[in-house]
């Protein structure tokens, strides 16, 4: 009769927790209200159901407890939109959903610097994942892009943390709307896919504090319920295992709570990664499979596996996910989604050069376009765990040919004569980024020597870049318009279309700065000496190596602030996007000129469309700290905004700044130190293209 009670004090436990939280909330239950329930839940589990609990099953699952009226849960991947991955239909998931859209890729989405549509991407994959009752999604993943040659680049949001962070924010409350757990990954300092299991991160603390934990700091804040860790080493520890990352790091410091979770298979000792604040080894207890053992010799107590357990019953329990039940899509909303998906590749393309003046291409005009190139067939997004099939793809070919019809011709390999006769060329390059795989920064020589060849015979040549991050293009000289489409989704080639004809004004402005060549990047010479890249990954021969240092030297000098700490010029800066209109800048005004450590600061400008065209500008703000005990960037991130003028409009545009934004992180007190001094507000349209400037005393 008691086992019988208990057992349906579980069941309501589990229970009914779909409606004591909406899914307008992006944090579910409150973690007081959800680690009371896990606490009762746990004190009915066995200890043999408890080490069964802490490693996943059939690769994508957590276990079924069925005494207890536990359901398995199923993991789904991320990034480019919910990929329906055949090892979990496989393994006997009932409830797929039969088609997902495929949206661009993260880096494009960073792009576009809109919040709100951040928001509304995360909310419609949110969506995607209620309808095949999918509760956890593996993203989002936003690490720090340092290395213009990681795979994985695609995936993530660019190499400015403010930015990252902002961005995240929206995200991880727009998919938690939707009662989706949101995973933040990858936990700490994974900035290659170079046999990325055997990566030792050498990182100071400063730089893990000012570049690569604001993101992860931003998520946490928004109430994200899981945390992926990553598969390299830190400072001499793999993250997954690491009590520096995990307790220290991410427990301690940063203030988080909930579940965190191995990347699958990156763990490797059963101790340390109990001990470590790790929750669940995924894809299956390896590590950890003779925790048994490790208690009976004393080495670790049944209260580390409880720790474990429920942490895990405290995410599931506050989001509702053991009683999620599936939210079906009619075509009205797939038809939402799509136009969500299309309009985050309108606003994220970049157009980064257009010295002739060759778009918009004047359709009235009827001139002959020849297209030639690589990706013209076929949809093209990145490799993966975040490749997403989607459906009704269209390609860059069709959404050319709905456009702009008769006028084009489509030539594979054209010849000289056929370039010279053509009005216009436009020329599809790029590359195949993917997990895993780390990827040379030049174009493959067929690639390059096809864009010489049609620059040369033809000064009317448009270059569409279909790629995951930057690539060198130092040697592009004749290559007057260059179009960065990024990886578009499964309708974006109708908003790179369009951008080409005009009917919509590009206004994406770049996430990453973007080398003249690898060697001028920090990253560079990180590949062990005597190495070189691989096409193709095999776990076999990664098991084999040795792990390889990677000393990140150059500090918090990251992204742009590398370049200009350096006085290296790129060949496109942070921050930079083209538009077929013109913004002036006018009237900066500080709300003070000198303030406190603690108060914030209003800043002010007038924005003008000054144009011939509507268009949204980014509008980006900048700070200086004119002089610091410790050396800072010369400029870092501290604001921005997407505003949108009609032709000849102007707007008053405010933005604020915390007094956090003046800070730095200081290793010696271990903590955030904003200095008395001058520091420069800088407002402009990138970070090498300041139009405002005033400066503010801090006291």
């Amino acid at each position: 009769m008691r086992l019988t009670l208990f057992l349906s004090i579980a069941l309501m436990l589990i229970q009914g927790l779909a409606t004591a939280q909406t899914h307008d909330k992006p944090t579910g239950l409150s973690y007081e209200a959800a680690d009371l329930k896990a606490d009762s839940v746990l004190r009915l589990m066995t200890l043999e159901e408890k080490l069964s609990y802490i490693g996943g099953y059939r690769i994508f699952y957590t276990r079924e407890i069925e005494r207890l009226g536990i359901p398995s849960l199923a993991f789904v991947d991320a990034t480019q939109g919910v990929r329906i991955n055949p090892a979990i239909l496989n393994k006997g998931w009932k409830k797929p959903a039969k088609k997902t859209v495929a949206y661009p890729a993260p880096i494009l989405l960073a792009s576009t610097w809109n919040r709100n549509l951040c928001f509304q991407y995360a909310h419609s994959i949110g969506e995607e994942c209620r309808a095949a009752n999918f509760p956890i999604l593996l993203g989002p993943g936003f690490n720090i892009y340092r290395n213009s040659q990681c795979g994985r680049n695609f995936e993530y949001f660019g190499e400015d943390p403010y930015l990252i962070a902002e961005m995240i924010s929206e995200y991880v409350t727009g998919l938690q709307a939707t009662g989706t757990i949101a995973t933040l990954k990858h936990f700490v300092a994974n900035n290659t896919d170079y046999y990325r299991r055997k990566s030792n991160t050498l990182v100071d603390e400063r730089s893990l504090h000012e570049i690569y934990l604001p993101g992860f700091r931003a998520g946490i804040d928004a109430g994200a319920k899981a945390v992926m860790t990553s598969y390299n080493l830190v400072n001499g520890e793999w993250a997954g295992q690491s009590d520096y990352v995990i307790n220290q790091l991410l427990r301690k410091e940063l203030g988080y709570k909930w579940m965190v979770m191995t990347d699958w298979i990156s763990v490797w000792d059963g101790e340390k990664t109990i001990k470590s604040g790790q929750d669940l080894e995924m894809p299956f207890s390896k590590a950890t499979k003779n925790a048994d053992k490790l208690l009976e010799e004393g080495v670790i107590e049944e209260a580390d596996i409880d720790r474990m357990v429920k942490s895990i019953l405290r995410s599931f329990i506050a989001m509702g996910s053991f009683e999620g039940e599936k939210q079906p899509l009619n075509k009205a909303d797939y038809d939402r989604l799509e136009e969500i998906a299309l309009n985050t590749a309108r606003q994220g393309i970049v157009m980064l050069r257009n010295d002739k003046g060759l778009l918009p291409i004047d359709k009235s005009a009827d001139q002959e376009i020849l297209v030639t190139g690589f990706f013209l067939d076929k949809r093209i997004g990145g490799g993966g765990a975040a490749n997403v099939k989607g459906y009704d793809n269209i390609s860059l070919k069709d959404a050319l040919i709905d456009e702009f019809g008769h006028q084009l011709s489509f030539v594979r390999d054209p010849t000289e004569k056929q370039l010279q006769e053509a009005d216009i060329v436009i020329l599809s390059v790029g590359t195949r980024d993917k997990e895993a795989v780390d990827r040379p920064f030049d174009l493959p020589e067929d690639q390059e020597k096809q864009l010489q060849f049609c620059t040369q015979n033809n000064a009317n040549t448009i270059v569409l870049v279909t790629s995951g991050g930057g690539i060198n293009m130092s040697r592009w000289e004749k290559a007057g318009t260059i179009i960065y489409t990024w990886y578009m989704g499964q309708n974006g080639a109708i908003a790179a279309a369009e951008i080409l004809s005009g009917k919509t004004n590009p206004s994406g402005k770049l996430p990453i700065t973007i080398e003249k060549q690898f060697e001028d990047s920090p990253a560079y010479g990180y590949i062990p000496e005597g190495e070189k890249l691989y096409a193709n990954f095999k776990m076999s021969v990664e098991n084999k190596r040795l792990v390889y240092d990677l000393r990140y030297r150059e500090g918090i000098f990251v992204g742009y602030r590398w370049y200009e700490f350096k006085d290296i010029k790129p060949l496109f800066c942070f921050g930079h996007g083209l538009s077929y209109t013109s913004f002036e800048y006018t009237g900066l005004r500080l709300s003070k000129t000198q303030l406190s450590k603690d108060e914030p600061l209003e800043v002010k400008f007038m924005l003008h469309n000054s144009g011939e065209r509507d268009g949204a500008e980014i509008v980006q703000l900048y700070i200086t700290d004119k002089k610091c005990s410790l050396q800072r960037p010369v400029k870092e991130l501290k604001g921005f905004e997407r505003v949108f003028l009609k032709q000849g409009e102007s707007k008053e545009v405010t933005l604020q700044l915390d007094p956090q934004e003046f800070a730095f992180w200081d290793p010696q007190t271990k903590g955030w130190k904003v200095e008395s001094g001058s520091f420069e507000i800088r407002v402009g349209a990138s970070s090498e293209d300041i139009r405002l400037q005033e400066t503010v005393e801090v006291e």
